[in-house]
Parts: structure tokens; sequence; C-alpha cells
């Protein structure tokens, strides 16, 4: 924000302006100032409050990545407009309980007793009037689609989930990437530094030929990785943008991020959370319900319904009402209610067999992914567990190359020790970073894994 100087401001040029003038001169000039003040404040505070993509000198965090990502999902996006149509559909299936009116018009030519192919006396214009008050299978329909709502909530929880997922392991991954790339950057170079000087004791003729071709061997598989890691790194990035929305010339800086070790956690706890909030798992239990529901209202067929049915018609002696009715009266009301008593239904028995059968095939669904689910949560936890073992591991080796380095690198200054089998030290030290690197990030994809399985992972990163 760029501050006001109004130093340089110095009144009214006329030197004959009155004392009136020069205070008016000053109040107009404070009210200006607080008036630009106020409008410079008020721009700070909208821009402080409506965050953009971070700028190109910042780099881009983890958290960060994820609200970009859910802001621009197309997948989230699309979750919504779904649960909208489950909205809109069940309110559909309630407009039978509100009322309905209609009103309509037509002509008609009679040879007999005036009537419609629906039963009733043609008229110049009418109005309708229906209602339903109560229908339970109707009412069974209405709910099941309101149940149904909640299920595509929990749709959108699932789409939420995977954009978490998907850009927090591609930020992770690229980050790694980058990391190996700096390290093999430094595996070239002494890489390089063992070919030079084998070559120079290759044309001393005091190396073999073969000690060469290790040399260059060693070199090209240095290159070859690197080639590999930086067309990694640019899908990464692609990736990163299309998920974020962040422009094509933002250079993308990611950060060292750690995840929480839920894993450490009990399984028993564990399996507990994701039966509880397991976004999948509460989906299957708003189908079975919806499918309930929707069984309740067909047995509840056998019962009578109940409807307000009203109407109103304006009648023509065009249709010859007078040859067949003793009395003509154009205006006519009807309004009352209508009672259908179900003797035998075929239809409600049909309708009964078939909502049972969806239920008794979503409740086994909803058995099968229960039982799916702990079974999934245990394998992650024990593989979590095991990669985070194998990270230790990675960590201890690297470690010891580390020490095993400083050793050489003192024998090396003593001159006890050859350029060469220095560089070959960095080399393998530089390799178990590399192992220590990928342990770390496949640790931290099985941990995103596992909290997305528990339904932790939008606590975690919102």
């Amino acid at each position: 924000m760029r501050n006001l100087n109004c130093s340089g401001w110095r009144g009214p040029a006329n030197p004959r302006t009155t004392g009136h003038g020069k205070s008016r001169w000053r109040g107009l000039a404070a009210r200006s100032l607080g008036a630009a003040a106020l409008l410079l404040a008020f721009t700070g505070a909208a821009a402080a409050q409506a965050p953009g993509p971070a700028s190109a000198g910042e780099p881009l965090t983890l958290k960060r990545a994820i609200e970009l990502a859910l802001r621009n999902s197309h997948e989230m996006a699309l979750a919504r407009l779904q649960q909208r149509v489950a909205e809109k559909s069940a309110m559909i299936s309630k407009a039978d309980f509100l009322p309905n009116l209609y009103a309509g018009s037509g002509a008609a030519y009679t040879n007999g007793i005036p009537q419609t192919p629906g039963g009733s006396a043609p008229s110049v214009f009418d109005v309708s009037y229906t209602q339903q008050i109560f229908n339970p299978p109707l009412k069974g329909q209405a709910r099941e689609l309101q149940e149904r709502i909640s299920a595509q909530k929990f749709e959108v929880e699932k789409a939420r989930d995977t954009v978490i997922l998907n850009t927090a392991s591609a930020y992770l991954e690229l980050g790694k990437v980058r990391h190996s790339l700096e390290l093999l950057g430094k595996e070239r170079q002494s890489a390089q530094r063992i070919l030079d000087v084998t070559s120079e004791r290759l044309s001393e003729g005091l190396e073999l030929p073969i000690e060469a071709t290790k040399a260059q061997l060693s070199t090209a598989r240095i290159e070859k990785r690197i080639l590999e890691l930086q067309g990694r790194e640019d899908f990464l990035e692609t990736n990163l943008r299309s998920m974020t929305g962040l422009p094509e010339d933002q250079p993308i800086q990611v950060n060292t991020e750690e995840l929480p070790a839920s894993a450490e956690q009990p399984v028993a706890t564990l399996v507990g959370q994701a039966l509880a909030n397991n976004a999948s798992l509460k989906e299957a239990e708003a189908e079975r319900h919806a499918r309930e529901l929707r069984l309740k209202g067909e047995r509840g067929g056998r019962y009578p319904s109940l409807q307000l049915v009203g109407i109103y018609s304006l009648l023509s002696k065009f249709n010859n009402y007078g040859l067949f009715y003793n009395h003509f009266q154009p205006h006519n009301v009807n309004f009352g209610v209508q009672i259908q008593v179900p003797l035998f239904s075929a239809h409600t028995i049909a309708a009964i067999s078939l909502a049972t059968t969806n239920l008794k095939v979503a409740e086994m669904d909803l058995q099968n992914q229960r039982s799916e689910l702990s079974a999934e949560v245990r394998r992650q936890v024990h593989l979590t567990r095991e990669l985070d073992a194998g990270r230790e591991v990675a960590r201890l080796e690297l470690q010891l190359a580390q020490q095993n380095l400083s050793v050489l690198q003192a024998q090396y200054q003593e001159g006890r020790l050859s350029l060469r089998d220095l560089e070959k030290a960095r080399l393998a030290e530089s390799d178990r970073w590399l192992d220590f690197l990928n342990a770390g990030f496949e640790r931290q994809r099985a941990e995103l894994e596992l909290l997305r399985a528990t339904g932790q992972i939008a606590q975690v990163f919102q």
C-alpha cells in the first residue's frame, strides 16, 4: 500500500483568499484525504480477503496447492451438479403432496351424451386442483429420493478426498524428483571425474580398457536416470498446474512436507475410524436406508389412499346438454376428497417384491463394503509400517555412507586414497540419498491412502 504524501500541497494560489476560504479548503482537503485513506484501506482489506495464486517468488505450500485444486476441480463441480440433480428429483416427487392447479380449454364435437375421453363433460374452460394427502407408495418414493440427496453429498466428499489425494501425491513426488535431480547432478560430476581419471590412466597404460568401459557405462546410466526424472518432473508440473489452475509462466516452488504418522495408532482404532468416517461406506448406508424407505412405502400400498380433488368447468350449450339433462348450468364447481381402496392390486404385490429384492442387494453390498474396508485399512496400516521401517533402514544406510565418505575424505587429504576411489564413495553416498528419498515418498503415499480410507484426509489438509 502506498503512503499518501500531502506535503507538496500549498493551498490556494490566490493570495487574497480569506480566512473563511482557507478553512473551507482545509475541510475539503481533510475530507478528500479521509476518503482516499478509506478507499485504500478497503482495497487492501479486500485484496487480503480474496486470496489468489501464489506469487512468482513465493513457494507453493502443500495446503495452498490443495486449496487451489479444490477450487478449480472439475470433479468437484460435477459432483455438486449431480447433488443438485438429486435435490431437484426429490422436489419433483414431493410435488404430488403439494397443491397442483391446472387450467385448460378445448373444443369437441359430440353426438350423443357429451363426454370427453377422460370421462368428464366437455367444457369451454376448466380449472382442476389435485393434492395427495395420504399415499404411502408415493411418500416412499419421495423419501427414497430425499435420502439419495444425502448419498450424493457423500459422493461430493469422495470427489474431494480424491482431489486431495492426487494433489498431495503430485506435490510430494515433485519435491522428491527435484531433490533427486540435484543429487544426480552431483553424481554426474563424480562419474565424469572418474571417467576422466580412468581415461588418463588408460592412456598411460595403467588401466585395462574394461575399467574405462565401466566408467562410461556408469556415466550413461546416470544420464538416463536424469532424463527419466526430467520427463517425470515436467509431467508432474503440468499435472499440478492443471489441478491448481496456476498460469504457465509462473514457476512452481515446492517445500519439503511431512505427514502425520496415523499408522502409529492401534489397528482397531483406525478400523473404527474408517467404519465411522469413510465416504463410500456412508454412501452405501444411505442407499440401504433409501431402499428401506421405498419398501416401507410400497407396503403401505395395501392401505387406502386419500386425495383432495376439485374442478371448475364452464360449459356451453353447443354440446347439446339440454337434450340429455333436465337443467343446464354453465358454471360448475366440484370439490372434495377421493378415496381409493385397493381390494386386489397386482402392481402393489410386484412393487413390494421388487423393493424387497433391492433392499437385500443394498444390505449385501453394505456388508461387503464393510468387510473390504476393514481388510483394506488393516493392509494399509501394515504396509505403512513396513515402509516406515524401510525408510529407517534407508536412513541408516545413508548415515553409514556419509560416515564412510567422511573417513575416505580424510584419507584422501592425507594422500592415502585416490581421487577415483573418493568419487566412487560419493556416488555410493548419493545413491543412498536417492534410496532414502524414494523410501520416504513411498511411505508418504501409503500414509495418504490410509488417511483417505479412514476418512481423515480432509481434516488433515483443511
